[in-house]
């Protein structure tokens, strides 16, 4: 049976409705919350410490501190990744010696790290950029690696027939055919990242917006602290949809 595809607008018309339900949702069950402690998470008082904190210049610096970071370590990720997945993707040997060593390090928490990140690399930023990247390295080389293993092979004897160059045949038939596998490892590096951010930075850093969190569980403001939440989710969302964006345009 053919699946009829749903038209985009509608789509995402779907999404919408979802997100507005789930508000919608959590709007009335803080309606049933009694007066209280947990009036600290009804909707109306979130909303209203977010706006708040949408106002402050402080929560910018806070979050262009954390996507700095998110910015670094997955640079540091792709300047590793897509190397080695273009080698691993081409060479069968390079791919069997290292298929079960990437397989065991991609499988530890990037967290479980942090020690170790801090005793060698002290606190700030250094250690957040190591759990970062190596958070985001794997989904980029494997699928880096994914792309380049179903390059069409009649192309590649094509150019070799016609003498292109290693660089030429990289160039024109390899790093075109592996763009779009490429910017799906980006996307789930990306989720990934966002997620290990964090607890990331609550390794001796003073801005970011797991330090931003940090500090207002600390002054017992549930609020504010649930509202950096939903700032980090909405910050989320628009880098998810920027991956895809990027997707759409240059996939092939």
């Amino acid at each position: 049976m053919n699946k009829v595809m749903m038209p985009d607008w509608k789509y995402h018309s779907y999404g919408l409705a979802g997100l507005f339900g789930f508000f919608c949702l959590w709007f009335i069950a803080g309606t049933y919350i009694p007066e209280g402690f947990f009036q600290q998470f009804t909707l109306n008082a979130t909303l209203m410490k977010f706006f708040i904190l949408i106002q402050d210049s402080e929560t910018y610096i806070h979050i262009w501190m954390s996507i700095k970071r998110v910015l670094v370590g997955l640079g540091i990720a792709l300047l590793i990744g897509i190397p080695v997945g273009l080698l691993i993707g081409q060479n069968q040997k390079a791919d069997a010696f290292s298929s079960q060593i990437f397989q065991f390090l991609r499988m530890i928490s990037p967290l479980s790290w942090m020690p170790i990140a801090v005793m060698i690399l002290g606190v700030g930023d250094k250690p957040v950029y190591f759990l970062l990247a190596f958070a985001a390295v794997w989904p980029i080389i494997l699928n880096t690696a994914n792309g380049v293993k179903k390059v069409d092979p009649q192309l590649l004897k094509l150019a070799y027939s016609l003498d292109a160059t290693s660089r030429e045949i990289l160039q024109k038939i390899i790093w075109p055919s592996v763009l779009g596998q490429v910017l799906v490892g980006l996307r789930l590096a990306i989720g990934i990242v966002w997620i290990v951010l964090v607890p990331s930075e609550m390794l001796g850093v003073s801005s970011g917006l797991g330090y931003f969190i940090l500090d207002a569980r600390d002054r017992l403001d549930y609020t504010e602290l649930l509202s950096i939440i939903l700032i980090i989710g909405f910050i989320g969302f628009i880098l998810d949809r920027f991956v895809i964006g990027l997707q759409k345009r240059f996939a092939v």
